[in-house]
């Protein structure tokens, strides 16, 4: 498949996911009654990649997010030489999906971007105001994990066609641990979008939010690669 076509891909794959995942954050989940929560967002997330791995896998690999195709090159599962077309799409599909949030968000009023525009923080900008290290620390475990589970369900070894299965569950789960913490990100993409919008201290810790989930993605994929791959 020419990288054109597998570049385009990941930007829709990364468009739906931010304005799935985000847009659940930003419109329903304290909707008046029938808000989603904190659960509604997680789950939110985890259907878009879920969805999307069968939309596309075939197509592109389904990654989403720069540091799944960074730990994936790691891994050896993936050519470094794609990686920045997959890399740039993504943050442009997540950009292009926050500009469409914002315009249906901003349609309601009232509507503040102070309220963060579901943007990742830490500190006072952290929805449990947890510290630096506590968010850094975070993003780098639960990427990590989402990276192990990613590497061992697309395993030659593992059983066909499941992978996206185990895949969107572990992304809603590590959504349910890291939301109070950072508003989860594990995805620089999907930090940046949002981030771009609300400006100021967004952009100001954003440098967490990729430093973090590709040290973490980075470290999976070697550990998968030098631990658990079978010997050619």
């Amino acid at each position: 498949m020419p990288i054109g076509k597998r570049a385009t891909a990941e930007f829709i794959g990364t468009f739906w996911l931010v304005f799935g995942g985000c847009g659940s954050a930003v419109l329903a989940a304290a909707f008046p009654s029938v808000g989603i929560g904190l659960l509604g967002v997680s789950f939110a997330f985890g259907l878009t990649v879920l969805t999307m791995a069968y939309a596309i896998g075939h197509i592109s690999g389904c990654h989403l997010n720069p540091a799944v195709t960074i730990g994936l090159v790691a891994g050896g599962r993936f050519e470094a030489k794609d990686a920045a077309p997959y890399i740039i799409a993504q943050v442009l599909g997540a950009v292009a999906a926050a500009g469409v949030l914002y315009v249906i968000a901003s349609g309601k009023a009232g509507f503040s971007l102070a309220g963060g525009f579901a943007s990742n923080g830490y500190g006072d900008h952290s929805p449990g105001k947890y510290s630096m290290v506590a968010a850094l620390v975070s993003e780098v475990v639960l990427t990590f994990m989402f990276l192990m589970v990613i590497m061992g369900s697309t395993d030659k070894r593992a059983p066909v066609g499941f992978a996206p299965i185990p895949i969107g569950l572990s992304l809603t789960l590590i959504h349910l641990i890291g939301i109070p913490v950072t508003n989860l990100s594990v995805n620089p993409a999907r930090s940046t979008g949002p981030a771009i919008f609300v400006g100021g201290w967004a952009i100001t810790q954003l440098w967490l939010f990729w430093l973090a989930p590709i040290v973490g993605a980075a470290l999976a994929g070697l550990a998968y690669k030098i631990l658990f791959e079978e010997s050619t």
